[in-house]
């Protein structure tokens, strides 16, 4: 009775998580592996990093995940002249009460959009150091924790860099994954035209279909798949070959390796499992693991990137397999 129990609740949440995902496909279209490891981000308590050229939906993506679980969204569009108390907030005067009230800043959400991030100054950027790896956000000497859930999507342009602050490796390493949409198939843009041609817009015409507090619930149980010791020295040994690749000039953190631990655990989940497999870790390692390497100055003149890099990783690093009685 208690293993059917068990069964029942991770089918509730692979049914809760498929009518999010769905729901977001009804905006951006066409790009379900790309919506799929936006959620697993969110519910394994990760942020997010898109990177792609204008226009392929990044900002959709962020705004249609926000409305479709009924959590508040704030967007702070990164410019030069933007001031770290316009995202944490500040203490202001109050001369009624002859005191200091704290004022929130864009940062105080649900759902955070970071559009361009890296045309903000570092002073700026390193304001979301604090709020996306301890969710909390300290203004002279006072802490101020962040809702759940809480998650920052940020986008950047890697072809235009013209006026950029490119990210510090620090905080790029506070990102659980790095994505890129990419264009949309001939036949899908075909469809997002048909959806133009009236005077609707698809992201007002879909509805929440779950809220914070649903999702929060979501978080909490993926936090109990069991990962198998067996597993976690997998993600280890993927993490550590980083380190000892000849062309590659700086490896993954210890940090790395929680990150793909917690997507792992939502990964599982979502495909109503309680327990991760050495497929969800392989899924994960390249968004995961990509944006925290440096390739050697040889390797990039070659033409060897991070993803190749990688998948050599993968193919290296033995697989661990589940003993018979």
């Amino acid at each position: 009775m208690e293993v059917e129990e068990r069964s029942q609740d991770w089918t509730r949440f692979a049914v809760r998580f498929h009518e999010i995902e769905a729901n977001v496909e009804r905006v951006v279209r066409g790009k379900h592996a790309e919506i799929r490891l936006a959620l697993v981000a969110l519910i394994g308590e990760g942020h997010l990093l898109i990177e792609d050229v204008p226009g392929v939906g990044k900002t959709m993506l962020a705004k249609s995940i926000a409305r479709s679980i009924d959590c508040s969204f704030r967007r702070i569009q990164f410019t030069p002249d933007l001031l770290p108390t316009d995202v944490t907030g500040v203490n202001v005067f109050n001369q009624e009460q002859r005191d200091f009230e704290f004022k929130p800043g864009a940062i105080f959400a649900n759902i955070v959009l970071g559009d361009e991030i890296n045309r903000a100054s570092p002073k700026t950027q390193s304001a979301l150091l604090e709020c996306m790896e301890e969710r909390q956000v300290t203004i002279d000497t006072e802490t101020h924790p962040l809702g759940t859930p809480f998650m920052v999507i940020a986008t950047q342009n890697p072809i235009e860099h013209e006026g950029t602050y490119p990210l510090p490796e620090a905080q790029l390493d506070r990102f659980m994954m790095r994505l890129s949409i990419g264009y949309p198939s001939a036949e899908i843009e075909a469809q997002i035209l048909d959806s133009h041609t009236t005077d609707a817009r698809p992201l007002e015409e879909i509805s929440a279909v779950n809220d914070a507090p649903g999702v929060a619930e979501m978080i909490d149980q993926a936090r109990r798949v069991h990962v198998a010791p067996a597993l976690r020295r997998y993600i280890v040994d993927i993490v550590e070959a980083t380190r000892r690749h000849g062309d590659v000039y700086l490896g993954a953190s210890p940090r790395a390796s929680l990150m793909i631990l917690r997507a792992a655990r939502a990964f599982a989940a979502a495909d109503e499992r309680d327990f991760v497999i050495p497929d969800d870790v392989k899924a994960l390692t390249v968004p995961a693991l990509a944006h925290r390497i440096i390739v050697t100055a040889d390797a990039v003149m070659t033409g060897r990137s991070t993803d190749v890099v990688l998948e050599e990783i993968l193919d290296e690093v033995r697989v661990p397999v589940a003993e018979n009685p």
